[in-house]
């Protein structure tokens, strides 16, 4: 169903890719936008139980492809060095496909947004809970259920690690 990887020794293993998604803060969310036009959207999220969490209006281009749309693809790049001298970046990344839905329980909600306002803000629990308070109306969190993923690396790491 997904392509394999043309350029397979550049490929990252599982836990490699996975080590990216958590680390990361802010990634890509590609859907399918008005027109069948694709809609990139930059957003913060976590990887959490093998799925990725994020936020975003009720309202608005975002929601409305997901709605018309479910398939996704997230991208989180994790490094990207210009080396001007080699015409090139010595890069890591990883990109995840699969299904969003919109998270209506209330529970699951609520546990999703806590899930993403601890990530960024660790250390103020009295400030996390009283913005999730304001917002919490007018948020929609959403779930991205990774039906697969890849992890890429440029050459260059790739012969370094192996060096190690």
């Amino acid at each position: 169903m997904f392509r394999g990887m043309r350029r397979k020794a550049q490929l990252l293993s599982e836990e490699e890719t996975i080590k990216i998604f958590e680390k990361g803060t802010s990634g890509v969310l590609a859907v399918l936008g008005d027109e069948d036009y694709p809609y990139a959207v930059p957003l913060s999220y976590i990887y959490c139980d093998s799925k990725i969490y994020f936020h975003g209006a009720k309202s608005g281009h975002m929601l409305d492809s997901i709605l018309k749309h479910e398939k996704v693809s997230f991208c989180v790049i994790d490094e990207d060095k210009v080396v001007p001298e080699e015409y090139t970046t010595y890069f890591r990344s990883a990109i995840a496909f699969g299904k969003v839905r919109v998270i209506d329980n209330e529970n699951e909600k609520r546990n999703a947004i806590e899930k993403l306002a601890i990530r960024y803000t660790p250390n103020d629990e009295e400030g996390r809970l009283k913005k999730i308070e304001r917002e919490y109306k007018i948020l929609c969190m959403f779930e991205l259920d990774i039906e697969h993923m890849t992890g890429k690396e440029a050459m260059k790491l790739v012969k370094e690690k192996k060096k190690k």
